[in-house]
């Protein structure tokens, strides 16, 4: 139990025949280029699936912020800008600097959010760009060594803590479905329910039916047609594509040169720790995948993109960016395992932060229409940890013991729920507590990592005190 072990992919729907063209053994799936309209339509359909997510950030923090319209649309072309740098250095690298070289899509990670906020409120916000560069450097000199604990991640930790992430996104994935406000008359609108079951049906009915090509572009197929039928129901609305301008980017430091206090910079050095946790487990699921386990090399090029992530973000008044988990459940759904297609999905993410316009678009699809899809990649994330958790030994140790206590405990803050659908089961420890509680996806890794130590690796056990 005290590493990654090495073993032939699960069965899943690319082992079956027609799902990828035959090529030379001596190329990997991983680095197999496709044709250039496969490339930019499965490209496409992993930008549909993450943008909600990742626009989401930047509109939570602007309406906390209380930013004006402009400044908000700002945020929103910076981030998808950065996102578009970051997933493609992940998935093409640079040297042996950067880049998991692996199909994992970056976009804004929700950890930020409340101490952003914080920071804002207390030191203004040129406080928090100010420490996400600083938290950025932190991380590309932590990288590796964070890497080091790479053994210390079996399936039972990794299997864990996909468990946790996956159910754990189920959440926002009911509230792109049913509404943000329980309180709301309007929540759980049957047309909306309609439109989002409707959109799961047909991903369900094209994965049994459609074979090769049209079967990995099945989710995709599923957003277009959920849209068509949203558009005569009065559920998509393109008014801002009309107002969006043609070219947005704005420059850097755009609030006013950055500053530093002390206190700003500590905490967003926590949150860098906590997306390292996440992303370690997110880049682990990609290469259990695709049939090339990440190895402790990779997963340093692979965290040292987040924290070049974070300085690029300071620059650019954007934010830190992880793998995102609803990606990973795409590549396990479709069994598209080139990097290449996530790629495109990095040079698309670009242009859309250069062209407002396309991603005023992109937002018209209704959030019902996309959370269809995203509960479903959301769910396969959890099944990837079912399947690492199915490598594990449980009889005769006390393996179940650390998945029971780290699930159980870990998913408190998602279900603690206010409602808003934010958590607050934490709401009354200190800010910086918060910022490492307030997240199942932390709570669950830090006890999983500390309980596998604790049983599996220090002092010896007795076998008379194991579990039978």
């Amino acid at each position: 139990m005290s590493g990654i072990v090495t073993h032939k992919p699960p069965v899943c729907p690319a082992s079956r025949p027609g799902k990828e063209p035959h090529m030379p053994n001596s190329v990997h799936p991983v680095d197999r280029g496709l044709p250039a309209g496969r490339l930019l339509l499965l490209g496409l359909q992993h930008m549909a699936i993450m943008y909600t997510g990742c626009i989401a950030v930047p509109l939570v923090v602007g309406s906390a912020l209380h930013l004006d319209r402009a400044s908000v649309a700002l945020l929103v072309n910076a981030d998808l800008f950065v996102a578009g740098v970051a997933t493609l250095v992940q998935s093409v690298g640079i040297g042996k600097l950067l880049g998991v070289r692996l199909p994992v899509v970056a976009g804004a990670t929700f950890t930020v959010v409340n101490p952003m906020v914080l920071i804002a409120s207390q030191y203004g916000i040129t406080a928090v760009y100010g420490a996400m560069i600083v938290s950025g450097v932190f991380g590309l000199l932590i990288a590796r060594p964070f890497a080091a604990l790479i053994r210390f991640f079996p399936p039972l930790v990794s299997g864990t803590l996909l468990l946790v992430i996956g159910i754990s996104l189920l959440g926002p994935g009911a509230a792109m479905i049913g509404g943000h406000d329980t309180g709301d008359p309007s929540y759980g609108d049957p047309a909306n329910l309609g439109l989002a079951f409707g959109v799961i049906a047909l991903v369900v009915l094209f994965t049994r039916v459609l074979r090769g090509f049209l079967g990995q572009i099945g989710p995709l197929v599923a957003l277009v047609a959920g849209l068509l039928v949203a558009i005569p129901l009065g559920r998509a609305h393109f008014d801002g594509v009309t107002q969006a301008s043609w070219f947005g980017l704005g420059s850097p430091f755009h609030f006013g040169a950055p500053t530093f206090p002390i206190a700003a910079m500590v905490s967003m050095c926590v949150v860098m720790l906590v997306s390292f946790t996440e992303t370690t487990a997110d880049l682990v699921a990609v290469g259990e995948i695709t049939g090339r386990p990440a190895t402790r090399a990779d997963l340093a090029r692979g965290l040292a993109t987040d924290g070049l992530s974070a300085v690029l973000g300071g620059f650019m008044n954007s934010f830190p960016d992880t793998a995102f988990a609803q990606n990973v459940g795409l590549v396990q759904m479709t069994g598209v395992r080139s990097r290449w297609v996530v790629a495109v999905t990095g040079g698309l993410l670009v242009i859309m932060g250069l062209v407002p316009k396309i991603g005023a678009f992109i937002a018209a699809v209704p959030e019902p229409v996309v959370g269809g899809v995203a509960v479903v990649m959301f769910a396969m994330v959890a099944v990837v940890g079912v399947q690492n958790l199915a490598k594990v030994k449980f009889s005769g140790t006390h393996n179940a013991f650390v998945a029971a206590v780290a699930l159980g405990v870990g998913l408190l803050p998602a279900f603690g729920l206010d409602r808003f659908g934010s958590s607050v089961f934490f709401q009354h420890f200190p800010a910086w507590l918060r910022t490492i509680c307030g997240s199942p996806i932390t709570v669950a890794a830090v006890l999983a990592f500390v309980l596998n130590l604790l049983f599996n690796h220090l002092g010896r056990r007795r076998e008379d005190d194991l579990l039978p």
